[in-house]
């Protein structure tokens, strides 16, 4: 399964960019195995394998999950900023704008992965997990980013 992983490490740590921008094409099942397979192959604290996935594709969770995340992207804005709307950041803000695009965008996206830690694990051993899993995304042509704002959501 990995023999589709030929992109050479170097060029994918280098070309790798947080895509906000997704297509909303669903990705093959195995290819969500081989982002997996990639994901519990990363070193970990203690070698406790205390990472944990869930993956959602379905269209009606991910959509539920969308409005959720908008919704606390803008109540994020409103703590730190006092924005309620588009037009409150600044033309010049382009990394709150790009952001804006994924929160009003994530009900589209085809697939959410969520990492989680096994109780009592360290949430910081599944971090190499999550970066495996976005290179090999990468390598597989499939645009992947980090976001911790569902943890606000939840």
């Amino acid at each position: 399964m990995q023999d589709r992983l030929t992109m050479p490490i170097g060029n994918a740590i280098f070309t790798q960019r947080s895509t906000r921008k997704l297509r909303p094409d669903p990705i093959p099942v195995e290819d969500l195995h081989l982002l997996m397979e990639a994901a519990v192959k990363a070193p970990n604290g203690g070698n406790n394998q205390v990472g944990r996935f869930l993956i959602v594709n379905d269209r009606a969770k991910i959509r539920e999950f969308g409005a959720l995340y908008k919704e606390a992207w803008w109540a994020k804005r409103w703590d730190d900023h006092k924005w309620t709307k588009p037009e409150d950041i600044p033309l010049t803000d382009k990394n709150h704008r790009s952001a804006m695009g994924l929160a009003e965008d994530m009900k589209d996206v085809p697939c959410i992965v969520f990492a989680f830690t096994a109780p009592g694990g360290g949430a910081n051993s599944v971090i190499p997990a999550c970066q495996n899993l976005m290179l090999a995304a990468h390598a597989l042509g499939i645009g992947s980013l980090p976001t911790t704002l569902h943890a606000k959501v939840m």
